[in-house]
């Protein structure tokens, strides 16, 4: 995928805006803007929001320092981005809110349980290790998964957004 000046300028402030939208909502455990940011994204570049979502896991480990916690965000937010793919591009208006806000939710959710690998692997959890784990980190997924959902009322204007400075002439 060749890109031209402007998306790389775009994808830039994109994954830096990704980043800055995490460090000011810090203050809240598992709350943030990731999802729906990443969901819109994929919804108005398809592939190419790759870019902009590994320049945020870029920034997460260059700021935050490249250690075990940071590998599972080689492909958490990809698993949400695939996900945002599959789903149909002949939404009834109507519906969209609802289906972006429930997939956004669910990567909340599951975010324990597909980070839960990452941890067995890298510091050798047997089977029911692995599940005291995610059991363990439950009520953080429900913060993140119950956050995601109200936070995902964004990703429709945020859409809107994208698709309108698409349309710009610089």
């Amino acid at each position: 995928m060749k890109l031209s000046g402007k998306e790389i300028a775009v994808f830039g402030m994109l994954g830096a805006l990704m980043y800055a939208s995490k460090l000011a909502l810090e203050f809240l455990p598992n709350v943030h803007l990731l999802g729906v940011f990443t969901i819109s994204m994929t919804i108005v570049y398809r592939k190419k929001a790759l870019y902009p979502i590994y320049i945020f896991v870029f920034l997460l480990g260059l700021f935050s320092g490249f250690a075990v916690w940071w590998i599972p965000h080689l492909y958490l937010w990809t698993i949400l981005w695939g996900a945002a793919m599959l789903l149909p591009k002949n939404i009834p208006d109507k519906w969209k809110p609802i289906v972006y806000m429930c997939l956004c939710s669910a990567h909340g959710f599951l975010y324990g349980t597909l980070y839960a690998p990452s941890q067995a692997l890298f510091f050798g959890l047997n089977f029911h290790a692995t599940v005291a784990w995610i059991i363990a980190g439950l009520p953080w997924d429900a913060v993140h998964g119950i956050s995601n959902f109200f936070c995902g009322i964004l990703i429709c204007p945020l859409i809107m957004i994208l698709r309108r400075s698409e349309k710009q002439i610089l």
